[in-house]
């Protein structure tokens, strides 16, 4: 079992997420569950704190509702300008699921970084997340599955969506995003996805078997040199699309000659 994690009380100022008033002092906006049905929702994160203690830390008011599932509490509400839905269904294993609307400039991990901050925990609170190096998605918790009629994907499914929809998977369209979420899915099917990459594009480039897939995949992009960091948006999407064309050039390889990831 997953060790709770403490988290403190609300400030003595601030008022009940309820009340919405200009220059109020909980960072918290709080929405209803009726006026916020229509959300289309993607999963963030599984913290191991009490959904009780976020609530009483943000004075939040639980609603409860039921699915399928069983009878589920909830809370609807706005934080530094991101959607949040705090949840627990119950049967579940202790924590809170965290979800936010989908779409947005914001990626995954700074969405969840401005709700630990209100709740005065690090990031040690995340038991589980959808971004990032060594994310194990393979231990997904069972509620992020809920209501999806495909909980798996083949590798092709997921290739065929990912390459048109990265934002979709991804949250923001960006370099270190694409590869984080791609390192967290090739985790979580052992290796499965990015199997053989690495080695194809060092003998595409001729050299590199030390490197890193992303970074020799950088090489090929950038022929004339990697542009100075921080990159800007123009060679940032640059770099998504020619990954995006190189990692798709490696796919259809392998389903020419399965046995053969390397040669080409």
């Amino acid at each position: 079992m997953t060790e709770m994690i403490d988290i403190p009380d609300a400030e003595g100022d601030w008022e009940p997420a309820t009340e919405l008033q200009e220059g109020g002092s909980n960072p918290a906006r709080q929405a209803s569950m009726f006026q916020s049905a229509a959300w289309p929702l993607s999963s963030l994160a599984l913290l191991s704190v009490d959904l009780e203690a976020v609530a009483r830390r943000l004075r939040l008011s639980l609603e409860t509702s039921w699915d399928g599932h069983g009878s589920v509490r909830a809370a609807f509400f706005v934080l530094d300008g991101t959607d949040f839905v705090v949840s627990h269904h119950e049967g579940d294993a202790p924590g809170t699921h965290v979800w936010t609307r989908k779409g947005g400039p914001v990626d995954p991990a700074t969405r969840v970084g401005s709700l630990l901050a209100a709740l005065r925990v690090g990031p040690e609170a995340v038991s589980y997340s959808s971004w990032g190096v060594g994310t194990d998605l393979a231990r997904m918790p069972a509620a992020w599955w809920r209501g999806r009629s495909k909980p798996t994907w083949s590798r092709q499914d997921f290739w065929a969506n990912f390459k048109t929809r990265p934002g979709m998977f991804a949250g923001r369209v960006s370099f270190g995003a694409v590869t984080g979420f791609l390192n967290g899915y090739d985790t979580a099917c052992e290796g499965a996805l990015l199997n053989g990459v690495q080695e194809w594009l060092a003998a595409k480039l001729g050299f590199g078997g030390n490197l890193v897939y992303w970074a020799l995949a950088v090489k090929l992009i950038f022929p004339d040199g990697c542009p100075e960091e921080p990159w800007s948006p123009e060679n940032d999407q640059r770099a998504v699309t020619g990954l995006l064309g190189l990692l798709d050039e490696f796919f259809e390889h392998l389903a020419k000659d399965p046995k053969d990831p390397v040669s080409g």
